[in-house]
């Protein structure tokens, strides 16, 4: 089956491509920086800044809030990354977890033998790998995908461990412990937020493929013959948290896994993707898998240990099939930023601006506070002002420069609200609070500042059309 939009109709044309911007405004704002910058960057590993890492665990916080605290059918873990090695024979992952790969004798490039198509010779970058007259391609060989060490203080074979290359299996291994602890019962959910690491052969695209990267999974475990009912499920619920993130609808569809795709012990797949404008067009966010039976039943027979759940209302046990879903916080966060860039005409500049049009909820600082001059008291107020929002919201205080200025950096940080000190705000204890995505701007009693704020989120609507009803 062709991708398809969440309707059902034919895709739409891709978005322009912005991430070459995007990559710059991270950097300059506070985002995201390469890692080890200073000497020389390390391959497709990147630092979270002020700004990124509470973009990030907003989109952290409003996953687990939607598949954890809001249900009673879902639990949460936090599994160790270093696990028993056997754990990883028995998963397959020892054996089948690789790539195939290419070396090129000329130029030294390494490559995915399956993706020649989709990358340039890096001798001519108009053409692929193979088809330069100097490319010297050796034959496809297979390339495992996980880091290993090694455990204890001599390097010998029994004490090699694996940086865990996803966070599934410490779910499967930890089944039974959850749900005696717990006394759930089947159907019921374990889901975990935790880094795992792949040796990727052709990393990049900015924080779209890394070799160190964060998944926020959830693996469902049903009574077969109630799997496809239960997958259908999540795969609505899924898409539908996509878009409470504020990505647009026509930037999202569904890909469904054909018989090549499909891994060997899947009954079903799909994955959610996001349109990244440009060449890279739609690309995986989130998979909705049905795993089967497949790694209960490899953890029992491997291990040795029984973890058939049993069914005391209707006498019978039975190993759990297991619906997961599996979303990369990273490429999430990625997405939320690149569908958030704007860069806009503003009536009257002739520069425009360019600004983040992120979910209020999601945005790293919630609001700015700006005293118009340093003196007749308004810089003061501003500090009694930020510190009592700061009880409730992430607040940054800027009196430097022009106050155009200072709303630009904040349009680009994101900032979804501005509330400025100006001369009259000290006569009667006022402010004027902006709003980002349309500019206009309101006046509110100090007092009120934290208040309004409070309801414009809990209504999504950063912009002033609705302060009357929403201010009362």
């Amino acid at each position: 089956m062709d991708s398809e939009s969440p309707a059902g109709e034919i895709a739409p044309m891709p978005h322009p491509d912005v991430l070459e911007k995007l990559v710059s405004l991270a950097k300059r704002r506070g985002f995201i920086f390469q890692s080890s910058e200073i000497y020389g960057g390390t391959g497709s590993v990147w630092d979270y800044g002020p700004l990124g890492v509470e973009l990030k665990n907003n989109v952290k916080a409003r996953w687990w809030n939607a598949m954890v605290r809001q249900r009673d059918d879902v639990e949460g873990l936090d599994a160790a990354i270093l696990m028993h090695p056997k754990v990883w024979e028995a998963s397959g992952h020892v054996a089948g977890f690789s790539d195939p790969l290419i070396d090129c004798k000329a130029c030294k490039a390494r490559f995915r033998a399956d993706k020649l198509g989709d990358m340039p010779c890096p001798r001519k970058p108009s053409k692929h790998p193979g088809e330069h007259s100097d490319c010297q391609l050796t034959e496809p060989r297979q390339f495992n995908l996980m880091f290993k060490t090694f455990m204890g203080p001599v390097e010998d074979s029994a004490s090699v461990v694996y940086l865990r290359p996803e966070t599934a299996q410490g779910i499967f291994v930890n089944f039974l412990n959850v749900q005696q602890a717990t006394r759930q019962k089947v159907p019921f959910g374990i889901a975990q937020i935790g880094k795992a690491f792949r040796n990727e052969i052709t990393p990049g695209n900015f924080t779209f493929r890394t070799r160190e990267f964060e998944q926020m999974e959830m693996q469902f475990f049903v009574e077969p013959g109630t799997d496809m009912e239960w997958f259908e499920k999540w795969k609505a619920a899924r898409l539908e948290w996509h878009q409470s993130l504020g990505i647009d609808a026509d930037r999202l569809q569904f890909h469904q896994h054909d018989e090549k795709e499909l891994a060997h012990y899947a009954r079903a797949a799909f994955d959610i993707e996001f349109d990244f404008g440009g060449s890279l067009g739609f690309q995986e966010i989130e998979g909705v898998h049905n795993r089967s039976d497949f790694d209960l039943s490899q953890h029992q027979q491997a291990s040795g240990k029984r973890l058939e759940y049993i069914d005391q209302a209707a006498n019978k046990k039975y190993l759990p099939y297991v619906i997961e879903t599996s979303v990369g916080a990273d490429r999430v966060t990625l997405a939320v930023l690149v569908n958030a860039y704007r860069e806009e005409a503003v009536e009257g500049e002739e520069e425009g601006r360019t600004v983040m049009r992120l979910h209020p909820a999601l945005a790293p600082i919630t609001a700015g506070v700006f005293p118009l001059t340093k003196k007749d008291g308004q810089p003061e107020m501003a500090d009694r002002i930020a510190a009592d929002l700061r009880k409730r919201f992430p607040v940054f205080r800027d009196e430097a420069g022009a106050i155009g200025r200072r709303y630009r950096r904040q349009d680009e940080a994101g900032t979804p609200f501005g509330i400025t000190i100006d001369p009259d705000s000290t006569k009667n204890d006022d402010v004027t609070i902006r709003f980002r995505d349309d500019m206009q701007q309101i006046r509110v009693a100090s007092a009120r500042a934290g208040d309004v704020i409070a309801r414009y989120l809990e209504s999504d609507v950063p912009t002033a059309v609705s302060e009357h009803a929403t201010a009362g």
